[in-house]
């Protein structure tokens, strides 16, 4: 029986193994596996909440081995760090606990058709100091480990006798960058409804950095401007133009000489895929992505790759981008490629196509572009309605996952926890 490994349980990754194993791995006719590192899933674009404790993320993570059991797919935990493609084995590195003692040894996993679907991490462009002295925002140990920092920061500030600003940095006004700044103050504000003293948006001092001439570059000109002003009203210093030469555990060192002080300090600037991608034999970019053709094929015939570690060309010759929209099409290209190429015939080509984006500014706003070229921007949206289909993208990828009845009962249980669960993680 044919195998097919799929390495990463993002959207992607964990999309396309649950639509396997329902049309080949139930019916056995085909062996799927899922690779993780993690034992559990999170959508990756919610870890900004998970960051400032309004997603519990022990509420919303989804366990990858019971999904498979349910679903018709195999769960083996462990992190790439090899590939022996001589032998189609896909190498995982030995799991340690906390003491660095073996949980698992080093062990190799085989395939007949393996899928690359490991994501992306932030790409610092190797500015000095950002690896040691910056938080990333790539998985959700680093999104707790930010709001475990976060609530520190609040208790030392109700100690206080005086109120005293918290300054916070954030590098990269994309997505990401603007949703964290927005929350942020939504977190203080809920957090000074506790009774914490001295906490206030008030006390907030965040600054978003940019290099590029506008935050949001992805949208029309008109709703990065809307979100700027959002941003500006809330309190957050928007600096555009403003390259990032150094960091230090004091702040972030501009090109022009100017130092931002910062408490705590965020890179969210641009994205590339892990550095052993380069290490596989494939041909890799400048990002370390994986060049893949039009059907995700590498330069390997058996391996292919979906989301963000891959490089694909969208019909307008520049690469299609690295966001969940991109993961979720490709995975359900995929689907029906491999069962074309599990029967023995040939495989449709992968087309992209533009949604749009949308970006939340917490419970303030919500902007975006739907139903076209995002430079073009053919409908644009903002407020209510933008929230609205804002959060209908993650019900979207939770009915890829479940069904739709499912995804029925589990928003109801959201609305339900609403009410009788705090409005924020307080630990």
């Amino acid at each position: 029986m044919q195998r097919i490994v799929i390495v990463g349980g993002g959207a992607g990754g964990l999309e396309l193994a649950t639509q396997l194993g329902r049309k080949l791995g139930k019916s056995k006719k085909a062996d799927i596996v899922l690779i993780d590192a993690s034992p559990t899933h999170l959508w990756k674009p919610l870890l900004h909440e998970v960051a400032t404790g309004a997603l519990d993320s022990g509420v919303d993570e989804l366990s990858y081995r019971a999904h498979g059991k349910k679903h018709g797919f195999d769960f083996r935990i462990g992190r790439m760090n090899g590939l022996q493609r001589d032998e189609r084995k896909v190498v995982l590195q030995a799991m340690l606990d906390e003491k660095n003692r073996e949980i698992l040894p080093e062990r190799t996993v085989s395939y007949d058709t393996l899928v690359l679907a490991i994501g992306s991490v932030t790409n610092d462009f190797g500015t000095p100091g950002a690896a040691e002295n910056c938080i990333f925002l790539d998985s959700r140990d680093q999104a707790e480990r930010f709001h475990h920092i976060l609530l520190n920061e609040f208790l030392r500030s109700s100690n206080r006798e005086e109120p005293t600003p918290l300054e916070i940095s954030i590098v990269g006004a994309g997505a990401t960058g603007v949703e964290l700044s927005a929350e942020l103050y939504n977190t203080a504000e809920v957090i000074a409804s506790y009774g914490v003293k001295n906490v206030s948006p008030e006390q907030l001092k965040v600054s978003l950095i940019e290099a590029g001439e506008r935050i949001l570059p992805a949208l029309p000109p008109r709703l990065s401007a809307a979100a700027t002003r959002e941003l500006e009203a809330l309190g957050v210093e928007v600096k555009t133009k403003t390259m990032i030469t150094e960091v230090t555990d004091q702040g972030f060192r501009t090109k022009d000489g100017d130092i931002i002080p910062s408490v705590l300090r965020v890179w969210a600037a641009g994205v590339k895929a892990p550095e052993f991608m380069k290490t596989l034999g494939l041909e890799t970019n400048r990002a370390n992505q994986l060049v893949v053709n039009s059907s995700l094929q590498t330069t390997d015939d058996h391996i292919f790759a979906l989301g963000d570690c891959c490089s694909v060309m969208h019909s307008d010759g520049k690469p299609v981008p690295p966001r969940a929209q991109a993961a979720h099409q490709q995975s359900t290209h995929l689907v029906k490629a491999l069962r074309a190429r599990h029967k023995g015939q040939p495989m449709p080509e992968f087309v992209y196509k533009d949604k749009g984006s949308l970006v939340s500014l917490s419970r303030y706003s919500t902007v975006g572009s739907l139903m076209g070229n995002l430079t073009k921007g053919s409908m644009m949206i903002e407020g209510r309605l933008a929230r609205i289909v804002y959060v209908s993208l993650y019900r979207l990828h939770q009915v890829a996952l479940h069904g739709y009845w499912h995804t029925l009962l589990l928003s109801l249980v959201g609305h339900i926890n609403k009410v009788i669960r705090p409005r924020l993680k307080l630990h």
